[in-house]
């Protein structure tokens, strides 16, 4: 009877203490389904980045850079001033549309060091130069890095004679300059060709299944990518440098195209900065920084609004002094320098709030050093 007694009484503290463990259960899963996660998809972010901004955006330069390849083929086939301004007309195209790219730098980019190959000013005249008497040259060593890309297309296409009709008789009468024109522009084929290649292949899925915020993520990634990108070569490179903010004098012969001049730099210039701009904000309802920073309830560090709506502001501005400084950005270099550093600053004012706030909010550590000496 008292073994009985005893087994009861366990059984009966067994039922409970599975009762209690049943009950605590559901209110767990209650609790869960009450107060979802609010932690910010990563993978349809980059899902949006990869499908929707990168790979159309290489789409669209490799489509420009196609007829720039067929136009300078044409030129140096037969140097006549029709195909000259063919090929120059080609060549600004392709210059504008590797604007919304350049940032880009990242994944393959990164690895094969696309931006080195394509668009480091002011280009190396005297390099170019040596290298097309010696008729040799390795477009891989780092001395040759400002020898090539749309610089050096920049000098071969505009600067490489006094006027048309010479640029044409020069190129008529050597081959060596024929030669150099072409193999600088089959290293950009070879080149971007790897990238588009590997954007189009096995790359994406890495890319998008990579969701980490460690150094190595690809969140990481975009977003030094990004922020670099925004302070050294658009702020500095395009403005600071040649309005002569690092040395106090102003270097009007540091911006882009300036053997081509007119409007095309600042057309380049601002090109750049809506991108960044359209890469901040994306478009409505799909996922993006700004869509991210927002799902993070991202603030300002140093008045505590909305830190979305202070980049986006800041952007805006720093987008219409920069476009103030048209249409010739050479001449507004040397005649309105003020100006130019004015649009040098605004452009400062957000690089606080992403390389410093932006980073911060989303856990990224910034892995490049700021050289410019600012």
């Amino acid at each position: 009877m008292r073994n009985s007694m005893k087994r009861s009484v366990v059984t009966a503290l067994a039922l409970l203490l599975s009762a209690w463990v049943l009950l605590s259960c559901q209110k767990d899963s209650s609790g869960d389904a009450a107060n979802p996660s609010t932690e910010p998809d990563r993978k349809a972010l980059l899902t949006q980045w990869a499908d929707s901004v990168v790979k159309p955006g290489y789409k669209g330069f490799n489509d420009k850079f196609s007829v720039l390849k067929t136009k300078t083929t044409a030129f140096t086939a037969a140097p006549t001033t029709a195909t000259l301004t063919e090929a120059r007309q080609a060549w600004q195209q392709a210059y504008v549309e590797w604007q919304k790219v350049e940032m880009f730098e990242f994944g393959p980019a990164e690895t094969v060091s696309l931006r080195n190959h394509f668009n480091i000013y002011p280009t190396d005249v005297a390099g170019i130069n040596r290298n097309i008497s010696a008729g040799t040259y390795n477009f891989e060593l780092a001395t040759a890095i400002p020898q090539q890309g749309f610089p050096a297309l920049d000098y071969l296409l505009n600067g490489v004679a006094a006027d048309d009709a010479a640029i044409v008789q020069q190129y008529a009468s050597s081959e060596k300059h024929r030669r150099y024109l072409t193999d600088v522009v089959n290293k950009m084929s070879e080149t971007f060709g790897t990238v588009y290649s590997q954007w189009n292949g096995s790359y994406r899925d890495t890319f998008v299944n990579n969701t980490g915020t460690d150094a190595s993520s690809s969140l990481s990634r975009v977003v030094n990518a990004y922020s670099l990108y925004y302070e050294r070569f658009l702020r500095a490179g395009k403005v600071g440098i040649p309005a002569g903010t690092m040395t106090g004098t102003p270097l009007p012969d540091k911006i882009e195209a300036v053997y081509y001049k007119g409007t095309l730099p600042l057309q380049l210039a601002t090109t750049a900065h809506a991108a960044v701009q359209q890469f901040f904000n994306g478009r409505t309802g799909r996922p993006s920084l700004r869509a991210y920073l927002d799902a993070l309830g991202a603030k300002d560090s140093r008045t505590n609004q909305s830190l979305t709506s202070l980049i986006d502001a800041q952007l805006k501005t720093s987008y219409q002094q920069l476009n103030s400084l048209g249409p010739d950005l050479y001449t507004t270099m040397r005649s309105r320098n003020a100006d130019a550093v004015a649009s040098y600053n605004e452009m400062q004012k957000a690089v606080r709030m992403i390389k410093v706030d932006m980073t911060s909010a989303m856990s990224i550590t910034v892995t490049y050093v700021d050289n410019d000496g600012d």
